[in-house]
C-alpha cells in the first residue's frame, strides 16, 4: 500500500473507522480528492472503451483480426505490432469495462490468431486477409522469433500479470517454449534465439517471470544462458559494445539482465555472484554517460566517448532503464541507484511538462511510454511533483484521441490504452467495478494504510466493487514487486486471509480479503450524494 498526495487538510468529518484496532477520522479533503480521482479514472476508462469500439470497426470480417495499421498495412495482422502492441490492450480494456466482449470476441480473436497465424509449431507469422494465409511465401525464422518475443513480452505477459492463468498465458508459454526449441544461434553456453539485444532482452524479461510463475527450471536456465552471453562472454552492453541504446528496440537487454539478476539472487547464488560486478559496471556506466542534467536518458550514447550519438534527443522510454536500475537497488541496496530514480522523478514537473518526446505523428505513443515510465517509478517513490506531471501529461495524451475512438490509427494506439488504464488504476487505487458502466464514477485515496473510496452514478446501479490483490505474488509468484516494463502497478491490495473493516456511509462491517477481491456488493441510487467507503485493517 503506497501513499498518494492529497490537498491540505480541512475541517474533520466525524466518521469513525475501525482500522488496526484504533479509531481514525476522515478529513473531507480526502473524499474531495477521491471524488476528483473518480472523475479522472472514469474519463480514462471511457476513452479506452471508445478505443476498442473504434478499432473493432476495422476488423477483418472473415478472420475477425484487426489490421496492423489503418493508413497502411490494412491487409495484414502481424505478431510484433497488431498482436503485441494493440490487441492485448483491447483485451485488457474489455476485461475491465466489458466482460461479455472479453469472454466473447476478444477470446475468439485469440483462437483465430492461434489457428491462422501459427507457422512453425506455435510461432506466429504475418497473416494476409486477402490471401487468407501467410503473407510471405518463405518461412523466416528470425522474423518468427522476433514476432514471438514481441508478442510474449509486450502483450501476453502484461495480460498474464493482470489476469493470472488464462488462455492468453497458455499462448505465451507455447510461444516461448517454441522460440527456445528453434533457437538458432550457437554460443559457448548453448543456443540462444538471436544476437539482437531487443529480442534477447525481451526473452530475459519473460523468462525471469515465467520461472517464478511456473517453477520450471528451464526458464531460469535459458535466462542464465543469455545473461552469461552478455555479462561473461564479450558482449557486455557498455564495455564491449560501441553504442548503448536507451530507447525501446534496444534498451530491453538492460532491464532484462536486471530481471535475470534478480532470479539468480533467489535461485542461483553462484551466478548472482558472477554477475554482480558486470551488472553494476553496466548501470554505473549508463548513469555516468547516458543522462542529461535532469536525469533523463538520451536515445543512444557512444560507450567509448561518452557522447550522445547523433542529436541529443531524449528517449520517451527513460523509465525502462530505470526499472532495471531500481531493481538492482532492491537486490543490493545500492543507494546511488535509488537516488538516481528519485532525481529524475523530481525534475519532471519543473522541466518536462510540454516536452516533445517524439515526432507529432506518433506523439500519443511517445507520451504513453513516458507517462508509463513515470507511473511505474512513482509507485515506488511517490514524489508529489511527479504526480502533478503525470496528471498534466495524461491530458496531453487524451487530447489526441479522435471522436471515433481511434487515436493515431496505427498499432501504437494500444499503448494509449495501456497507459490510460495504468493511470485509471492509480486514481482508483486498483479498484474496478463489475459490471462497468460509463456513468459510474469511482475513485480512491490511501492515507496511512487506510483506503477512502467515493462512488456515484447518474442512474441506479447495482454491482460489485473489486479490490486488487498483490498480483506479483498471486499471479506471478515473484519474490518482490520490482518495477517491470508494461506492468500495471499495485496500489491498495488485499491479502486473502486478512480481515478488513469496511465502513459504508458510517456503518462498519468486516470482510476477509478474498471476499473483497471477489467483489463487495454496492447499490448506488441515481444522482445521489457520493457513497463513501473507508477500508482498513
Amino acid at each position: 500500500m503506497r501513499p498518494q498526495a492529497i490537498p491540505a487538510a480541512a475541517r474533520v468529518l466525524a466518521i469513525i473507522v475501525a482500522a488496526s484496532g484504533a479509531a481514525a477520522q476522515a478529513d473531507p479533503a480526502i473524499f474531495r480528492q477521491a471524488d476528483e480521482n473518480g472523475q479522472r479514472a472514469n474519463e480514462a476508462f471511457r476513452r479506452c472503451h471508445r478505443f476498442v469500439e473504434g478499432w473493432l470497426r476495422h476488423a477483418d470480417p472473415k478472420s475477425g483480426l484487426i489490421p496492423r495499421n489503418l493508413g497502411q498495412d490494412t491487409d495484414i495482422w502481424n505478431p510484433w505490432d497488431a498482436a503485441a502492441d494493440n490487441y492485448p490492450f483491447m483485451v485488457l480494456t474489455a476485461a475491465i469495462t466489458d466482460r461479455p466482449l472479453f469472454d466473447g470476441r476478444m477470446l475468439d480473436m485469440l483462437r483465430a490468431e492461434t489457428k491462422l497465424t501459427s507457422r512453425l509449431d506455435r510461432l506466429p507469422d504475418v497473416y494476409s486477409f486477402s490471401k487468407q494465409g501467410f503473407r510471405d511465401e518463405k518461412l523466416n525464422l528470425d522474423q518468427l522469433i522476433f514476432g514471438g518475443t514481441e508478442y510474449a513480452k509486450d502483450g501476453l505477459m502484461p495480460l498474464t500479470e493482470w489476469l493470472g492463468p488464462s488462455p492468453w498465458s497458455q499462448r505465451m508459454i507455447g510461444i516461448v517454449d517454441d522460440i527456445w526449441k528453434h533457437a538458432p544461434v550457437p554460443t559457448p553456453f548453448g543456443a540462444i534465439p538471436s544476437t539482437s539485444q531487443e529480442v534477447n532482452g525481451e526473452c530475459m524479461q519473460v523468462l525471469a517471470r515465467l520461472f517464478f510463475m511456473t517453477g520450471e527450471r528451464k526458464y531460469l536456465d535459458w535466462g542464465l544462458r543469455l545473461a552469461d552471453y552478455y555479462l561473461l562472454d564479450g558482449h557486455h552492453p557498455t564495455r564491449d559494445e560501441e553504442v548503448v541504446r536507451f530507447r525501446d528496440h534496444g534498451c530491453e537487454t538492460l532491464s532484462g539482465l536486471s530481471e535475470i539478476y534478480l532470479a539468480a539472487s533467489v535461485a542461483a547464488p553462484e551466478k548472482k555472484k558472477a554477475y554482480e560486478g558486470p551488472i553494476h559496471q553496466m548501470f554505473d556506466r549508463c548513469l555516468e554517460i547516458g543522462r542529461n542534467r535532469h536525469g533523463l536518458f538520451y536515445n543512444r550514447v557512444n560507450t567509448k566517448t561518452g557522447k550522445p550519438v547523433g542529436d541529443e534527443a531524449l528517449c520517451d522510454t527513460w523509465g525502462y532503464t530505470y526499472n532495471g536500475i531500481y531493481t538492482v537497488y532492491l537486490i543490493d541496496k545500492t543507494t546511488a541507484y535509488r537516488d538516481a530514480v528519485r532525481n529524475v522523478l523530481s525534475n519532471l514537473n519543473e522541466h518536462y511538462r510540454d516536452h516533445a518526446w517524439g515526432p507529432p505523428s506518433v506523439l500519443s505513443d511517445e507520451l504513453a511510454d513516458s507517462i508509463e515510465s513515470g507511473i511505474n517509478l512513482f509507485n515506488r517513490e511517490p514524489i508529489p511533483s511527479t504526480a502533478e506531471w503525470i496528471d498534466y501529461s495524461i491530458r496531453r495524451m487524451f487530447a489526441i484521441q479522435k471522436p471515433d475512438g481511434v487515436i493515431e490509427g496505427w498499432h501504437g494506439d494500444g499503448n494509449f490504452a495501456r497507459t490510460a488504464i495504468m493511470y485509471a488504476l492509480w486514481k482508483t487505487q486498483g479498484l474496478t467495478i463489475r459490471p462497468w458502466r460509463k456513468d459510474v464514477r469511482f475513485g480512491a485515496v490511501i492515507k496511512d494504510d487506510v483506503l477512502y473510496v467515493s462512488l456515484t452514478a447518474d442512474a441506479p446501479w447495482q454491482g460489485k466493487l473489486l479490490f486488487d490483490v498483490p498480483r506479483h505474488k498471486v499471479n506471478l509468484k515473484l519474490p518482490l514487486d520490482y518495477p517491470r516494463i508494461n506492468q500495471f502497478p499495485e496500489w491498495f491490495t488485499v491479502e486473502a486471509d486478512a480481515v478488513y473493516t469496511v465502513t459504508i456511509d458510517g456503518k462498519a462491517e468486516t470482510h476477509k480479503g478474498r471476499e473483497l477481491a471477489e467483489g463487495l456488493p454496492v447499490d448506488l441510487p441515481a444522482k445521489s450524494l457520493p457513497r463513501r467507503l473507508v477500508v482498513g485493517r
